[in-house]
């Protein structure tokens, strides 16, 4: 698939790789970072080939998803034509990655071919490669290279730590040795003869091995082979879903959905259950966040649960076993919070970031107790809510005693300086704004948190009394249901916008901007019909639709930057909750309007969503503007075209 800047990015079981036009890897940093990664780092991060001494040339550029290929020749003119084409072919295997070189003689005469591969693993810790510029101390950390017959052994050793990559080829290279002036980077050269207008071949693997990790098959032979065998796990996953698409709905919406469940087959990664079977889950995404996120698991699988159940089963099996049960203000864990990140990297390892396993989150644990329910409604299986009842019972638990709702009343959290300052969706610095742009200070209530923990209950109540047989229960989270969304109203209410408070601050002030978190309100159903229907048609007033979705605030205000991540970006997973919620207060026409225009955005992505977009709207370009720093593909993102199936009534409810 085409990445940023002329980059392809190639994404299997927990692995991926992003190789540039000629498909190469030049260990680059920054927003979008090449290479070959897995469990957080990367383990290839130089792969430069030479053809006669130089780069070869680029006659078609590298694209694909399954196989990326792309055509190259040595230097050449027009006089002297290159004596040879290179056609490369690349693929990722379980765990690696595999390449094939076919060289074919353009001539009648006999001729050789020098190839050369410059190869090295820096093994470099996702967070470091992010432009933060953060420094992470690695005393007593060593890279190693040494050569073997087909090829090198890299090794990163620090402490208890160890992660190796192994390069081979076949035919093993003719020379072999050091780059100069390079701590492990190694090249390796080959002398290839080539028949009077025949052929040679040079296949390639590179096999990671990360720490921690459990040994896994060896990479495929050959990129076909690694190629075919994730076409046909993508086509089992894609094949027999049961999408039912008519002839009336918005245009691109059946090519949008056929998308994303093509991307959601390929973002999935493993994970294991509270009795440690082996789970798959949907990863967030490429190229930051492809692990368990707690927030963004939940939302893709409940997004999907109408067509692809199995998601929803994994995630929550996934988060009971990860569930919090001890105090650790460091990663903010506490019993019966739900995880926010899981992250297998060397930093996490030390416990140089918090987010090995990082519990800063204040909705993960209602939206858990929200898709444990939609699930057992959706697909009328009882069998995992019976399961996971001690989990959910101390996610409840959570939400009263340390999340807040027996202190405040509300779901609040403390913004914490080693890990998240924003604890909701909308997670970086400066996010949760007043009117003027200023940053609120906690304890905060965000609104969505609020809604998401008043539907936690009322769901969680129906359990209790459908499945688990505790009606007293029931009758005091119902309680408790009705008492929050009496008093949310009460106090998150701005009468002068007619619009409901971005949050409210540690002193209990209005956070006044006017955000699209109000569109979540609508979805969980806090708000009362006549409220929905203001908050509803407010959303699609020009300074927050774009003509292509709603921007997180509202053009206008001092706070919005339509480059901002959270203060004037438009991102379709908040989109499609709040299409969600249109439908479900009865905002039919305000539901297709959104949809349509996510699904315009869409047919300028190759029917992909991104992400997250620029807030600019259609008067200002003619095609959605991208945002510099968006993952693709992504998660929730990939599931918004089957939310908004749900939401126009065209599929299943989504419980």
């Amino acid at each position: 698939m085409n990445g940023t800047a002329g980059t392809t990015t190639l994404v299997r079981d927990g692995t991926f790789a992003v190789v540039g036009a000629d498909g190469g890897i030049t260990g680059s940093h920054g927003t979008s970072p090449d290479g070959l990664f897995l469990r957080d780092a990367r383990h290839l991060s130089l792969w430069s080939l030479t053809v006669d001494g130089a780069a070869p040339g680029v006659l078609v550029p590298s694209a694909g998803e399954d196989l990326a290929r792309c055509v190259l020749t040595p230097p050449g003119t027009r006089d002297e034509p290159p004596a040879y084409t290179v056609f490369r072919e690349q693929a990722l295997g379980p765990g690696g990655f595999t390449e094939r070189l076919l060289l074919v003689s353009n001539r009648a005469e006999a001729t050789t071919a020098r190839v050369g591969l410059s190869v090295d693993s820096d093994f470099a810790d996702q967070f470091e490669l992010r432009s933060d510029g953060r420094q992470y101390d690695k005393d007593g950390a060593s890279r190693t290279a040494l050569l073997r017959r087909d090829g090198v052994d890299f090794a990163y050793a620090r402490g208890d730590w160890l992660s190796r990559t192994t390069v081979s080829a076949a035919p093993p290279p003719s020379a072999a040795g050091p780059v100069e002036g390079q701590e492990t980077a190694h090249r390796l050269e080959w002398q290839l003869e080539l028949p009077a207008h025949g052929t040679a071949e040079l296949l390639l693997t590179v096999a990671a091995r990360p720490h921690g990790a459990p040994a896994g098959p060896a990479p495929a032979d050959e990129p076909s082979q690694a190629a075919a065998d994730r076409a046909a796990r993508i086509a089992g996953f894609v094949g027999d879903v049961p999408l039912t698409v008519p002839a009336d709905a918005p245009a691109g919406l059946a090519a949008a959905c056929a998308r994303g469940l093509s991307d959601l087959a390929a973002l999935r990664v493993p994970a294991v259950g509270p009795d440690g079977e082996d789970l798959t889950v949907p990863g967030a995404g490429v190229p930051w966040f492809l692990t368990l996120f707690g927030r963004d698991s939940l939302l893709t699988s409940l997004f999907a649960l109408p067509y692809r159940p199995e998601l929803a089963a994994g995630t929550l099996g996934a988060l009971a076993a990860t569930q919090g049960r001890e105090y650790d203000a460091y990663r903010g864990e506490q019993p019966g919070r739900v995880v926010h990140e899981i992250r297998h990297g060397e930093l996490a390892h030390f416990r140089q970031v918090p987010y090995g396993r990082y519990y800063g989150s204040v909705d993960a644990t209602p939206l858990f107790l929200v898709l444990l329910d939609s699930y057992t409604r959706t697909t009328g299986d009882t069998a995992l809510a019976a399961r996971l009842e001690p989990q959910a019972r101390a996610a409840v638990a959570w939400m009263f005693r340390d999340g807040g709702l027996d202190d405040g009343g509300y779901l609040v959290y403390t913004p914490d300086a080693e890990g998240l300052v924003n604890q909701n969706w909308k997670d970086s610095a400066g996010a949760i704004c007043f009117l003027d742009g200023t940053q609120a200070e906690g304890p905060i209530a965000v609104a969505e948190a609020q809604g998401y923990a008043y539907d936690a209950l009322v769901r969680t109540a129906r359990l209790a009394r459908t499945v688990w047989g505790d009606d007293g229960w029931a009758d005091e989270l119902a309680a408790a249901a009705a008492a929050l969304r009496e008093r949310f109203l009460r106090d998150f209410w701005m009468p002068g916008p007619g619009f409901p408070a971005l949050a409210l601050d540690g002193r209990g002030r209005q956070v006044d901007s006017l955000a699209s978190d109000a569109g979540h309100l609508l979805w969980s159903g806090i708000l009362d019909r006549a409220h929905a229907h203001l908050v509803g048609r407010r959303l699609l007033e020009p300074d927050f639709f774009s003509g292509w979705a709603i921007r997180t605030l509202a053009a206008g205000q001092p706070g919005y930057h339509p480059l901002s991540y959270h203060r004037g970006s438009c991102w379709p997973h908040d989109n499609a909750v709040t299409v969600l919620g249109l439908a479900r207060c009865g905002l039919a026409d305000e539901a297709r309007t959104v949809a349509r225009g996510l699904l315009d955005a869409a047919a300028h992505h190759g029917d992909r969503l991104p992400e997250v977009m620029a807030g600019y709207g259609r008067a200002d370009h003619p095609r959605p503007v991208p945002y510099p720093h968006s993952c693709s593909p992504q998660a929730w993102a990939a599931a918004t075209p089957l939310a908004l199936l749900t939401a126009l009534g065209q599929g299943p409810p989504a419980g």
